[in-house]
């Protein structure tokens, strides 16, 4: 099968925002890469780059008009945005990201390793990956701040609940890492399936409950909850996230910018003691404990 992948440069701040809205344009996919690890846009001799540290590329299908797509990034970014259109087989496509995805550490014990790469320490907590069509590679500063923090936590014997589940990546960390049950919902059914086949891929799938929002039993109740959503869920939904976890548990929230962090946690204050905001390159990890 062919794809029409869609790429252009901006800054982390803006990644999201503009990966939101092209999936709402008919995206199957987003992808963010380090624009400094992977230079797509090199400026020409002499000229100065003036594009941001992430790229984002966007997958549609073959018979997709991305006319309207382009369209956006330029509302978004101005006429002069950076632009690239490709045709992309299935074995391109997966080639293009696979070069570019290396294992990588978190913390003190963690590793996130594609699973077709060797992993470099084979004593350490190894999670293999293969994101699928969902987001959550490690690769991004929220998923990062996340696994660094779940790498802290005491999760022996422990029952998580990741809201956004994504690819799995942090509910499969969590069950690596010793907690005994894992639940991970998502609003899309691809997350659902890649989660799922990362799970197996690992040896977790028998501890690993995938829901959508519909389907989710009443009265889970977890002593931690992971989300990396968006500041904007995060506000919209604190009260059903809270709603998972135990007095005294633990939460951590991502997918939080610089400006949008002092606000979220005051929020979250009102229910929970708030640890001190920790950052990395625009965006931020809210973490606590329940009251």
């Amino acid at each position: 099968m062919a794809w029409i992948q869609v790429r252009t440069n901006t800054t982390a701040q803006v990644a999201e925002k503009l990966g939101d809205m092209l999936m709402e344009q008919g995206a199957l996919s987003i992808t963010f890469m380090d624009a400094q690890d992977t230079p797509v846009f090199e400026p020409l001799p002499g000229e100065t780059r003036l594009w941001g540290d992430t790229d984002v590329m966007a997958l549609f299908t073959a018979d997709t008009d991305t006319t309207q797509a382009q369209a956006l990034i330029r509302s978004v970014l101005g006429e002069a945005a950076p632009l690239k259109v490709e045709a992309l087989e299935d074995k391109d496509w997966e080639r293009a990201w696979m070069d570019n995805f290396h294992p990588m550490q978190f913390g003190k014990r963690l590793w996130i390793c594609p699973s077709w790469r060797d992993v470099p320490d084979p004593s350490a907590v190894n999670v293999m990956l293969d994101p699928g069509l969902a987001f959550g590679t490690g690769t991004h500063p929220t998923t990062a701040l996340c696994l660094e923090w779940l790498d802290g936590q005491d999760l022996e014997g422990k029952t998580v609940v990741d809201f956004g589940c994504g690819s799995g990546i942090l509910a499969i960390a969590a069950l690596k890492l010793g907690a005994a049950r894992v639940i991970g919902v998502d609003i899309d059914p691809q997350a659902i399936l890649a989660s799922r086949d990362n799970a197996e891929r690992n040896g977790v799938a028998d501890r690993l409950e995938l829901y959508l929002p519909k389907d989710q039993p009443q009265g889970l109740e977890a002593d931690l909850v992971v989300a990396n959503i968006l500041a904007g869920p995060l506000r919209e939904l604190r009260d059903i996230i809270l709603g998972y976890l135990k007095p005294g548990g633990a939460i951590a929230l991502s997918g939080i910018l610089d400006m949008q962090a002092e606000a979220l946690a005051q929020y979250y204050g009102e229910l929970c003691q708030v640890d001190p905001v920790v950052s990395r390159e625009e965006w931020c990890r809210i973490s606590g404990i329940k009251g």
